[in-house]
C-alpha cells in the first residue's frame, strides 16, 4: 500500500495542475490582459492588453470612472462607466499606436 502512495500524489498533482488551467481559462482573460465592464447603464465586457492602463488617455478615462463610481466596481472587475463607442475608438487608437 505504500508503494502506490507516490503514484497517487503525482496524480493527485496532475489532477490539481489541470483543473487549474481549466478555471484560469474559463473566465477568458489570457495572460497579460484585464477584463473591464463598459457602458454607461448596461455594462459590456471587454478584455484589454493590461498595457492599455498605463496610456494617459486611458487613465484619463479611469479618472473619470473613479470620480464617478469610487471603487465600488458592482460587475465584480473594473467598471469604465462611456459610451461604449467612445471607449471603442479609445482601444483602436491604442492598438494602432
Amino acid at each position: 500500500m505504500g508503494m502506490r502512495l507516490p503514484s497517487m500524489l503525482s496524480n493527485a498533482k496532475q489532477l490539481l495542475k489541470l483543473h487549474s488551467m481549466q478555471t484560469r481559462n474559463q473566465s477568458g482573460v489570457p495572460k497579460g490582459h484585464i477584463a473591464v465592464y463598459v457602458g454607461e447603464i448596461q455594462r459590456k465586457r471587454f478584455v484589454i492588453p493590461i498595457s492599455y492602463l498605463n496610456h494617459p488617455s486611458f487613465q484619463d478615462l479611469l479618472s473619470r470612472a473613479e470620480e464617478e463610481l469610487g471603487f465600488n466596481h458592482p460587475m465584480g472587475g473594473l467598471t469604465i462607466p462611456c459610451k461604449e463607442d467612445a471607449f471603442i475608438d479609445l482601444t483602436s487608437q491604442l492598438h494602432a499606436s
